[in-house]
């Protein structure tokens, strides 16, 4: 049952709060992506401008395969937050997912923190966001098409994150009922449904049953980056019981490829995030079998410190170091460093 004892918009600028100012990463495991280094090809037979970064997501064309990923929303500084996220996003041509939007059903006074988003990005792909629990309530879409308009969406994520929600004082640990919701939505929006986890990834088995109910969009979502566990027991009092939970979860490069295998059997769109922190990483995570890398926590850090121009040089940066490795794997397009060799260091 919920466990309610604070406001959810004070909730989620707590939450953000931690996650710029204190330590909450993994610290006894990692996204076990520095495990995995690509072939050096020193006959790539391509000119560096010939490479091309671009490729479709959710019915529109990006310019590279990357994506700031869902965080915040709900409160009142989130606005500022958002709006200079999407237009950043718009800059460059690289998709947007918003917080979770769960504030915007319970008090219309947070709409513009959200609607805010598409009013920056008018062109780019946006994904609007709800959690576990408020999809297993759910006996029709109607509230989730209220928040698909909202930020004219072109596609909705349902978060797993049954792990925070154990540990957060005001958690709501009744998951009976997600993947029946899950399905609804899937059967009775007229956009795509992404279902992703929020750091502790998503097993084999989970995403097959996720594929069974009609889901063609998953976002792995692994651990390695932000462990929410570490944050909600930053601000729990007890925290015995929950500091040993700070490392729980499925690496990302361990997720994406048990995913990435089931595309022998399904075909469906692949996310990757969860503790990627660079270009290079957002390389990897293509080559172990993703369509596009999303990350959160180093864009709204780089924000708070350097404002919007920061985060363009920051991005700016990863495509870079992206469009490097494409060149020194022999890829020109996204497609092909897909099929970049990798070789595994353990």
């Amino acid at each position: 049952m919920p466990r309610r004892t604070r406001s959810t918009p004070s909730r989620k600028q707590q939450h953000v709060a931690l996650t710029l100012k204190k330590d909450v990463g993994f610290r006894l495991k990692t996204t076990g992506l520095e495990q995995w280094e690509f072939v050096h090809n020193a006959l790539p037979e391509i000119h560096l401008a010939e490479v091309d970064l671009s490729t479709s997501f959710l019915g529109k064309r990006i310019s590279a395969p990357l994506m700031i990923s869902c965080m915040t929303g709900g409160y009142k500084d989130a606005l500022t937050i958002n709006r200079q996220l999407a237009e950043t996003c718009e800059h460059l041509n690289i998709a947007m997912g918003v917080g979770s939007q769960r504030q915007a059903i319970e008090n219309a006074q947070y709409h513009k923190t959200f609607s805010v988003v598409r009013e920056g990005a008018p062109t780019i792909p946006i994904v609007g966001n709800i959690g576990a629990a408020e999809v297993a309530a759910m006996t029709s879409a109607d509230a989730a098409r209220k928040l698909i308009d909202l930020i004219n969406a072109d596609a909705f994520t349902v978060h797993l994150n049954p792990l925070q929600e154990f540990l957060q004082p005001e958690g709501n640990t009744n998951f009976r009922g997600v993947l029946r919701g899950i399905e609804l939505l899937v059967r009775q929006l007229s956009v795509p449904v992404i279902v992703k986890e929020i750091g502790a990834g998503l097993s084999a088995d989970v995403c097959k049953r996720l594929l069974d109910v009609g889901v063609r969009h998953i976002d792995v979502a692994g651990a390695g980056g932000t462990s929410w566990a570490g944050v909600e027991t930053l601000r729990r009092t007890e925290k015995d019981v929950a500091i040993k939970f700070w490392d729980w979860g499925i690496p990302t490069a361990v997720a994406l490829r048990q995913a990435a295998a089931l595309r022998s059997t399904y075909a469906f769109t692949l996310i990757a995030s969860g503790g990627i922190g660079s270009g290079f990483e957002a390389a990897k995570c293509i080559a172990l079998g993703a369509d596009i890398a999303a990350s959160a926590r180093p864009m709204i850090k780089q924000l708070q410190a350097a404002g919007k121009a920061g985060l363009r040089r920051l991005i700016a940066q990863w495509i870079e170091e992206i469009r490097g490795i494409m060149f020194l794997t022999g890829s020109t397009t996204i497609a092909d460093l897909q099929k970049a060799p990798l070789v595994r260091y353990t």
